[in-house]
C-alpha cells in the first residue's frame, strides 16, 4: 500500500472531533497525529491489536463507522473486491484518508435538488423514486426504513433538514465514543504510537505487548506514521533507542547500461505473454501472475518491459518510465512454497532481463514494480472526454477517441497476442472491471451476437460489445467510465494508473509454455521473494545493542531496496528518515515515516529510485528504533 492518509480535508474534520479531548500543553497534537489517533481508536474498537487484519466486509463497515464514516455498499465494494482476502491497519488508514466524512453542506445540497417547494422537505413518493432509481440504488425495504424514521418524517414528507442534523450528530457521537474508549482503556492507550501520557515530560517509547500466538505474515506488518512529520517535532518528542544509517551515491545514468550480454537467439524457441500492473484506489498494485513449464534443462533468456501502445505521436506515454521486474520461483514437492530462483535485475533502457540455465519443472513468474513511478494521479483533469454521440437520426455511435482507447484495452487483454480475445482472456478483463466471470453459456451468447473468429472475440466484436452497453444505458456513459477507470484511464482517456507489460521467453533446447493463472496484489510470495533476494546480497547493519534487529539495504544499480529483519519475539517500531537523500523518490511517497515489524518476520521497508536519471542521486537514510 502507498498513500498519504493525512490529507488536509480528512485531517480538518478529524482534528475538530479530537479538539475537545484533554491534551497536554507541552505537546499539542498535530493534524497528522489527530488523524492517526482516530484511525487507531476506530481500529482498536473492533480488534484487540492493530496487528490483526480485517477479514470481512462487515468488519470493514464497522471500523469505518467507528471512524465517523457512513460507507455505502459501493464504497465497501470499492475496497473489498472479489480478490480481497484481508486488509491491515495500514490499508485502513489509507481508506480513511480517501473517504472523507460527508459534510452537512454536501448533504443539504444533495437533498435540495429534490425539494421542489423549497420548504426543507421531500415527498415520500419523490424520495422513493430517487433512491430506487438513481445512483447506488436502494431496495424498497431500505427506503421504507428511512421513511419510517419517526423523528424526520411526518404527513407523507421527509424532513431532510432534521435528517442532516441527526446524521451529523450520530457520526460525531460515534467517533467521540470511540476516542473515549481508547483513552479510558490504559492497555489500548499503551499501544498508541507517540501517545500523550499524562504527567509525562516527553513521549517515550510505549511497551510493546506480545501479540497472541499465530502465524505472522506480511500483512501483519503495518505502516504507522503516514503523513509528513516536522524534524523539530520528531527530535523533541521521540526518544530513539538506537540508529543506523546508509549512504549510497549513484552516478547519472548509472542504470542505463545492462551488464548482460544478450545470447545469440537464432533457432531458440520463443513464447510471449502480455499483462498489466493496475493501481488500486488504496495505492496497492495488482498484476497478472503466470506459470511456466519447461520440459527439459535449458538455457533461458527472459525479459519484461512496458508495452508500448499506440499513443499520440511525439508524446512519450507515462507508463514507459515505470520500472518492471520478473521474479522466477520454482515449485517443488519437497518445499511447501515455491523457491526463488532468479529475477530480471539487469536493465537495458526500459527492458529488464535475465539469462541462465533452469531445470525441467513448473515455475511461477511474478511481475513486480517498485511503485516509485506507478503512483496515483494528482493532476486534476479539467475536461471529460466524450465517449458516445448520436447522429442526426438519433443513432448512437462510439467516438473515435473512445474507439482508440478500446483498441488499446484490447491490446492489453489479448495476453497471447494473437489478435483475438479468448474466454479466459476476457474473464481477466471482466474480473478487473466488474468482479465477475463470464460463463460458457454467456460466452456462447456473445459469440452469436458479436464478431468472433475461432470462438474468440475480434477487435470489432469488442467494440460492438461496448456500443451495445452504451445503447442499453440509452447513451449514459456511467458504466463505460467504470470500465475505463478500472483499466487505469482518467477522464481525458489517458492511461495514468496502469502499466501494461510484455514478457518474452527464449529457450535454447525446448519450447517453454506460459499461462496467466490469476491477477493478484503484488505481495505475499512476491514480498518473500524480494526479501530473499535482498538477504542474499545486501549490506546488513545490526542495531547497536539490539542484535535481533537488522536493516538490509541492497543496491541493484537501477533501484535500492531496504528491508527490516526482526528476529526478536516482540514487535518493533522503526522510524525512517530520508530527508537528506538527494534526487530520490521512494515507493511510499514520504521522506519521513515509521513501520511496525511483527515478531520474527522480515518486511520490505522501501524501494528508492532516482527522480531524474540524468543527474546524480544520493540515497541517505537513517533507521531508528523507537520501541
Amino acid at each position: 500500500m502507498a498513500g498519504n492518509p493525512g490529507s488536509d480535508a480528512a485531517l480538518g474534520t478529524q482534528k475538530s472531533m479530537f479538539s475537545g479531548r484533554p491534551r497536554t500543553k507541552k505537546f499539542p497534537l498535530t493534524d497528522q497525529e489527530a488523524f492517526y489517533m482516530n484511525c487507531r481508536a476506530a481500529y482498536l474498537t473492533i480488534f484487540k491489536s492493530s496487528l490483526e487484519n480485517i477479514i470481512s466486509k462487515d468488519q470493514l463497515y464497522l471500523a469505518l463507522q467507528h471512524a465517523g464514516r457512513s460507507p455505502s455498499q459501493k464504497t465497501i465494494n470499492k475496497y473489498w473486491t472479489p480478490q480481497t482476502a484481508k486488509l491491515n491497519f495500514d490499508d485502513f488508514c489509507i481508506i480513511l484518508s480517501k473517504e472523507k466524512p460527508t459534510s452537512k453542506a454536501e448533504l443539504l445540497k444533495s437533498f435540495k435538488q429534490l425539494d421542489v417547494n423549497d420548504d426543507g422537505s421531500i415527498l415520500h413518493s419523490d424520495l422513493h423514486k430517487y433512491l430506487t432509481k438513481r445512483g447506488e440504488k436502494m431496495t424498497t425495504e431500505e427506503v421504507n426504513a428511512v421513511i419510517n424514521l419517526a423523528d424526520v418524517n411526518a404527513n407523507g414528507k421527509f424532513d431532510y433538514m432534521k435528517f442532516c442534523e441527526l446524521y451529523m450528530t450520530t457520526n460525531e457521537q460515534c467517533l467521540r465514543t470511540t476516542l473515549e474508549r481508547l483513552e479510558a482503556d490504559s492497555k489500548l492507550r499503551r499501544q498508541q504510537f507517540g501517545s500523550h501520557m499524562e504527567g509525562s515530560p516527553e513521549r517515550g517509547p510505549s511497551p510493546a505487548p506480545k501479540p497472541s500466538p499465530r502465524i505472522i505474515r506480511k500483512n501483519d506488518q503495518e505502516t504507522l506514521s503516514k503523513g509528513d512529520a516536522s524534524p523539530s517535532l520528531l527530535s523533541t518528542t521521540r526518544k530513539f533507542k538506537t540508529s543506523v544509517s546508509f549512504t549510497i551515491t549513484m552516478s547519472a545514468n548509472s542504470n542505463r547500461d545492462s551488464k548482460l550480454t544478450e545470447p545469440n537467439l537464432k533457432d531458440w524457441q520463443y513464447v510471449q505473454s502480455k499483462g498489466c500492473f493496475f493501481l488500486e484506489e488504496d495505492g496497492e498494485v495488482v498484476s497478472h501472475q503466470y506459470k511456466m513449464h519447461i520440459a527439459q534443462r535449458s538455457v533461458l533468456y527472459l525479459t519484461i518491459k512496458p508495452l508500448n501502445l499506440s499513443q499520440v505521436e511525439g508524446k512519450r506515454p507515462p507508463w514507459l518510465s515505470v520500472d518492471t521486474a520478473l521474479y522466477i520461483l520454482k515449485e517443488s514437492e519437497e518445499q511447501a512454497e515455491p523457491q526463488l530462483m532468479c529475477f530480471t535485475e539487469l536493465r537495458n533502457r526500459e527492458v529488464f532481463e535475465w539469462t541462465g540455465e533452469l531445470g525441467p519443472g513448473i515455475y511461477w513468474l511474478i511481475p513486480s514494480t517498485t511503485g516509485c513511478r506507478l503512483k496515483k494521479e494528482v493532476k486534476p483533469v479539467t475536461e471529460e472526454a466524450q465517449l458516445v454521440y448520436r447522429d442526426e437520426t438519433g443513432k448512437l455511435f462510439l467516438t473515435s477517441e473512445f474507439r482508440s482507447t478500446l483498441s488499446e484495452i484490447f491490446e492489453v487483454i489479448d495476453l497471447d497476442g494473437n489478435g483475438l480475445i479468448s474466454l479466459e482472456e476476457y474473464n481477466f478483463f471482466e474480473l478487473r472491471t466488474s468482479g465477475e466471470k463470464c460463463d460458457e453459456d454467456s460466452w456462447a451468447v456473445c459469440r452469436e451476437n458479436f464478431d468472433t473468429k475461432k470462438n474468440e472475440l475480434t477487435r470489432q466484436g469488442f467494440m460492438d460489445l461496448h456500443l451495445m452497453e452504451a445503447n442499453d444505458r440509452e447513451g449514459d456513459p456511467l458504466d463505460l467510465w467504470v470500465t475505463l477507470h478500472s483499466m487505469g484511464y482518467n477522464k481525458a482517456l489517458e492511461l495514468t494508473e496502469a502499466c501494461p507489460f510484455v514478457i518474452n521467453i527464449y529457450a535454447e533446447r525446448c519450447k517453454p509454455r506460459i499461462k496467466a493463472i490469476h491477477m493478484e496484489a503484488c505481495s505475499g510470495q512476491l514480498e518473500k521473494a524480494i526479501c530473499k533476494s535482498v538477504l542474499d546480497r545486501s549490506d546488513a547493519k545490526v542495531m547497536d545493542g539490539y542484535e535481533n534487529i537488522i536493516v538490509h539495504t541492497c543496491n541493484y544499480d537501477t533501484w535500492i531496496t531496504s528491508i527490516i529483519e526482526n528476529k526478536s519475539d516482540d514487535k518493533v517500531i522503526i522510524h525512517i528518515n530520508n530527508e537528506l537523500s538527494k534526487n530520490c523518490v521512494n515507493n511510499r511517497g514520504l521522506n519521513v515515516f515509521a513501520v511496525e515489524v511483527a515478531p520474527r518476520s522480515t518486511m520490505v521497508c522501501q524501494h528508492v529510485m532516482p527522480l531524474n536519471e540524468r543527474q546524480e542521486w544520493i540515497y541517505y537514510c537513517v533507521f531508528s528504533l523507537i520501541s
